[in-house]
């Protein structure tokens, strides 16, 4: 059976359910999954988990994403990107220098309101659906991670093209980002352009474009090297046996957090929980 990743450059206007129902197509797998939703405007890395690699896709979601954007100034949109109708307009002539000078507010831990076009759920339902409803719901600030955040370039007008590039973890939304900053110095923003350029160590260059997915199997990503920012464990092959049945197994001292647990050849057999004494199983897939 067939387990690993598949790094794919996804194509502005489809979702990531789009790629991974392509991938599905091309490779006969049906067991298969995405790691990180994009926006249908955006581009770039998608990360498909195939066969039990499903198992271990919080693991890739939880590492940092690196994006390139591009946000116009001064025009709100109802979706905050281009996809969506304009709802306002206010002339907000900048420079780099008014951009620093804000930037330093959203780097680190930040607080940031989820957009109403979103995939989070209120009581059960998705924050889009109701907002094709026209109902809009109150929704509570969450801290999320910027660890880098830089402007790139800045247009001349009353509606000036900024590109920046940013770094951050978990549950980030670019297009919010653009549009704090905005309102941070006096207006709004709305996000033209987003490409997703890396999530932890898997980068677009080395991607599968999703229109030529005939070659995937030369592609395919072991599970051991995707998880690779992960500390390791190499067991005999009497332990991997008990790895597969689940067995706690003892560690080395300060050996702490997720744990990849290989066998001899390297392979991955299981993702373990590790406080530096006992490690207990989170994921077997041996």
């Amino acid at each position: 059976m067939t387990v690993g990743f598949l790094v794919i450059d996804k194509a502005s206007g489809m979702t990531s359910h789009d790629v991974v129902a392509r991938v599905r197509r091309a490779t006969g797998i049906k067991k298969s999954g995405h790691a990180g939703t994009l926006d249908p405007m955006a581009t770039g890395v998608v990360v498909v988990a195939l066969g039990r690699a499903t198992r271990l896709i919080r693991f890739v979601q939880d590492q940092e994403k690196e994006y390139l954007a591009t946000a116009t100034f001064g025009v709100a949109t109802d979706t905050l990107d281009a996809d969506g109708e304009v709802v306002g307009r206010v002339a907000m002539s900048l420079t780099a220098e008014d951009l620093d000078g804000v930037r330093p507010r959203f780097v680190g831990e930040i607080d940031q309101v989820p957009p109403m076009v979103s995939a989070l759920k209120k009581d059960g339902r998705r924050l889009y659906d109701l907002a094709r409803e026209g109902v809009d719901v109150d929704r509570q600030p969450r801290i999320v991670v910027v660890h880098e955040l830089e402007i790139l370039s800045v247009g001349a007008g009353d509606h000036p093209v900024v590109s920046f590039r940013v770094v951050c973890g978990k549950g980030t939304y670019v297009r919010s980002l653009a549009d704090d900053m905005a309102r941070a110095l006096g207006g709004f923003a709305h996000l033209t352009a987003l490409r997703r350029i890396r999530i932890g160590a898997l980068t677009v260059e080395a991607a599968l474009p999703v229109e030529d997915l005939e070659g995937w199997r030369q592609h395919l990503l072991a599970p051991s090297e995707v998880l690779e920012h992960m500390p390791a464990m190499t067991v005999e092959e009497g332990v991997a046996r008990a790895v597969g049945n689940g067995r706690e197994l003892p560690t080395t001292p300060g050996l702490a957090g997720p744990i990849r647990v290989l066998d001899e050849t390297g392979r991955l057999l299981a993702v373990y929980d590790s406080d530096g004494r006992t490690a207990r199983p989170m994921v077997v897939i041996a």
